[in-house]
């Protein structure tokens, strides 16, 4: 996905201010060799980008000054209140250096499973991202995990799930395969039927 910035020179919270009064939002580029680069960004357009779950997680290209610059969405501030875009940092890409980040996983045929279908249980989507490590040019939009094959009381690890190919999972201390969904039967307990007996998160609808 590409988007336009603008090289800013003034900064200070005054100037800051100025700038979102004209619908412009104060933004920063770090990492890399180069120095942080000041830049504002429409915000109307980065609003609604911002909208698009694969401007999360994608390679973006920043349009300035008449050439391209690959960077990655880092943080955004909003208002506490309005739909308003404060401040959003970026950070630079470098092909040949591996990225830290989260990619959304997209959850596929529960409403098809042996968990709904024969036991009308509910599934809770444990993870909804799942943070990895890669070369850019492997950075998945998102991941898909199946459910098709899920029990009720049964549970889908990220075992089950087949990485994109240069992706790896981040584990934090000994949880190196965490559930990412759950099926739990009303009034049927929370027993995994793969024998892992694994309790479900906080009931949610299905997606």
């Amino acid at each position: 996905m590409k988007f336009n910035a603008t090289a800013r020179s003034v900064q200070g919270s005054s100037a800051s201010r100025r700038l979102r009064r004209a619908g412009r939002v104060p933004a920063i580029v770090y990492g890399g060799s180069a120095a942080p680069l000041n830049i504002d960004l429409d915000h109307n357009e980065i609003y609604h980008a911002l909208r698009k779950e694969e401007f999360h997680a994608s390679i973006l290209q920043m349009q300035l000054d008449g050439k391209e610059e690959a960077v990655l969405l880092r943080s955004v501030q909003w208002h506490a209140y309005k739909p308003q875009v404060l401040h959003v940092d970026f950070q630079r890409v470098d092909a040949n250096q591996a990225l830290h980040t989260k990619v959304p996983l997209h959850f596929i045929n529960g409403e098809n499973s042996p968990a709904v279908k024969l036991s009308s249980a509910v599934i809770s989507h444990v993870i909804t991202e799942l943070e990895i490590t890669c070369l850019p040019a492997a950075l998945p939009q998102f991941i898909e995990v199946d459910l098709g094959d899920l029990l009720g009381g049964g549970s889908v690890h990220l075992s089950n799930v087949k990485l994109p190919k240069g992706v790896t999972y981040v584990a934090h201390g000994s949880d190196t395969d965490p559930v990412l969904a759950s099926a739990l039967v009303k009034g049927g307990g929370a027993a995994a039927a793969d024998g892992e007996g694994d309790a479900p998160a906080a009931e949610t609808p299905a997606a």
